[in-house]
């Protein structure tokens, strides 16, 4: 059988069926890391043209800002999902509270510099969020995740038909399900 779309045309032999993905998170953070960091450029040459050094800055601190937090919990999953699968749910609960609570006081904390320019900065900050999010939620859309991790039920072949099919009825003696 060959596939005259394709080059060389099909394969024969046996395809293995594809597992979940390595390591979600961090596929994510590097997909959002690079939209973000083309969005930033962009955003600093803008700022670059039509205003002064202050808007430059503006445009990195308030970037800077939502990639660090937003990125640190796509880190912290990619981390905590190699060593503790079954918590990493409470670690990414953790860790949104942290960046709300974070984010919050370091923008306090600083207070407004001399330097910054306001629309500049909320323009990146908005942005920044806007990509990072629907970056992460188209590529989160593409990832595969194992949902059973179940061995497949194995049926006597005493019960298979000659033809090859199971008999009427779906009458086979599963180990799994005798209770």
């Amino acid at each position: 059988m060959k596939d005259k779309n394709a080059a060389g045309g099909a394969v024969r032999g046996h395809l293995a069926a594809s597992g979940p993905s390595a390591s979600p998170s961090w596929n994510i953070l590097k997909k959002c890391l690079l939209v973000d960091g083309i969005a930033v450029v962009l955003m600093v040459v803008l700022a670059f043209v039509f205003t002064d050094s202050d808007g430059v800055l503006s445009v990195l601190f308030g970037s800077l800002l939502v990639v660090a937090f937003f990125g640190l919990s796509l880190l912290v999953g990619h981390i905590f999902s190699r060593r503790m699968p079954e918590a990493v749910m409470g670690i990414f609960v953790m860790t949104y509270f942290v960046k709300v609570v974070g984010f919050a006081a370091v923008l306090f904390a600083l207070g407004t510099p001399t330097w910054l320019n306001k629309p500049w900065f909320a323009a990146a900050a908005v942005v920044c969020v806007l990509l990072w999010q629907a970056t992460e939620v188209v590529i989160f859309s593409r990832q595969r995740f194992l949902i059973f991790d179940q061995p497949a039920a194995k049926i006597p072949s005493e019960d298979i038909r000659p033809d090859g099919e199971l008999p009427a009825g779906g009458d086979t003696k599963d180990p799994a399900h005798d209770n």
